[in-house]
């Protein structure tokens, strides 16, 4: 096997010639097996003359064999030339002539050399921050809430309460499309009207009728309705005012609790807030390293085979999101994704590069301790630790998640790391950009 390489950026042309003996060898073994099984009129099983199965099928056979040959060539060549590919390759054979040399082109992208810079001028701000007894309080009256049920009330409505009414809204004097509704139920408070239809119910009870003036936002979906002024007519039918469950043994067995009652739902709850936090603040610190890590060498080039892998893959998780309507949609536009896929290309590189320059090995103790906080979150923590253990493609998933914990903790070593002292809710529900 002969075999040549033109390198072109991230692309490699191999040329490779396979003799022709070797080729000419196998269709021969091929048609002598054929021989053997095949049936024709008028000969007896394994008694069909070779020379009549090459005549028949030969230039089938010889197909599969070139084909095969290519595929085995074409691997022996990578071996050989020490390239490693990030995907398939387009085969172009150039000449193919019984009897003679076949000679056909493999081009392929590899990955590309990542020499990490600037480790040490990734900026980290680390939140420190504990769950403390007043966010406890406040997580269960949330559970409170919404475990609350409404009963009707005679008073006008304030934030909170659930309002059910009928509404006709206009547009220039003349109503519009999806601007009437009968029976809608709305819980005043949670911004889903626009702004200042909420506002505008504060106080109005029930029976009564009153004409409402509102402007829809500028950014507002529908393209005829941007920044327009509108009356809406409400009609109000009732009121219902939330009726919060007390803090209980009855409302902890709600949760599942049995035994301990409310103080075993409060030492849950915290558990629970306590897993998230910690998760959270490892995950605004990774975020911080990517982006840091991206800022010093957003020069690696990208394979275009590596990005349209990516493509694929954030193309099928939107497609998913659509549920059971996603197969009568047409396929999503592969633009849509090419910032992002480029994006997590380069990120895979960095990391990919900070392992192997640092020979970072996947650590045990942090796969079980992963393993534990994942299980956690169950009700039978045991029984899940024994699934992922007995799934090689989950324990995979696990490794590699731990590994790349680890390089984020390489870079941190190396990075200029502020700590920032933060609350429970500073993490958690930061304000809206």
């Amino acid at each position: 096997m002969q075999v040549s390489v033109e390198a072109t950026g991230l692309e490699r042309r191999l040329t490779i010639t396979i003799p022709a003996d070797k080729i000419e060898n196998e269709v021969k073994n091929q048609v002598k097996q054929r021989a053997r099984t095949v049936r024709m009129d008028g000969f007896r099983p394994g008694k069909v003359p070779v020379s009549l199965v090459a005549k028949r099928f030969g230039p089938a056979i010889r197909q599969d064999v070139v084909m095969e040959q290519i595929q085995r060539h074409y691997i022996e060549a990578l071996i050989q030339e020490k390239i490693n590919p990030t995907g398939a390759p387009q085969i172009e054979p150039k000449f193919d002539e019984e009897g003679k040399d076949l000679e056909f082109v493999a081009t392929v992208e590899v990955y590309p050399e990542v020499e990490l810079k600037d480790l040490d001028k990734v900026e980290v701000e680390k939140f420190a921050a504990e769950v403390t007894d007043a966010d406890v309080d406040n997580m269960l009256e949330t559970l409170r809430k919404q475990h609350a049920t409404f009963k009707e009330v005679k008073r006008g409505a304030k934030e909170g309460d659930k309002v059910t009414f009928d509404f006709l809204g206009r547009v220039d004097g003349e109503a519009f499309e999806g601007g009437k509704a009968e029976d809608f139920t709305l819980e005043l408070g949670q911004g889903r009207m626009i702004p200042g239809f909420e506002d505008a119910m504060i106080g109005l009870k029930a029976g009564t009728e009153k004409t409402i003036e509102v402007t829809f936002p500028e950014e507002y979906h529908a393209e005829n309705l941007k920044g327009k002024a509108a009356e809406f007519d409400l009609v109000i039918k009732t009121v219902e005012a939330p009726e919060l469950p007390k803090l209980d043994d009855e409302f902890a067995s709600q949760f599942g609790i049995g035994d301990g009652g409310i103080d075993a739902l409060r030492s849950e709850v915290r558990k629970n807030m306590e897993r998230e936090l910690k998760n959270a603040v490892k995950g605004k610190v990774k975020q911080q390293v990517i982006q840091g890590l991206l800022a010093a060498n957003n020069d690696v080039p990208v394979p275009a085979a590596l990005k349209q892998q990516e493509i694929q893959v954030l193309r099928q998780q939107a497609m998913q999101r659509f549920g059971g309507n996603a197969q009568n949609m047409p396929e999503l536009p592969a633009d849509l994704f090419s910032e992002q896929a480029e994006e997590r290309v380069k990120v895979g590189l960095l990391l990919g590069q900070v392992i192997k320059d640092n020979e970072l090995k996947v650590e045990q103790a942090r796969v079980d301790e992963m393993l534990e906080s994942q299980a956690s979150a169950y009700e039978d923590p045991q029984e899940v630790i024994n699934y992922y253990k007995q799934n090689a493609e989950a324990m995979q998933q696990i490794h590699n998640v731990v590994l790349e914990d680890q390089a984020i903790d390489f870079v941190l070593t190396k990075a200029k790391v502020t700590e920032k002292q933060v609350s429970f809710d500073d993490v958690m529900n930061p304000p809206a950009k």
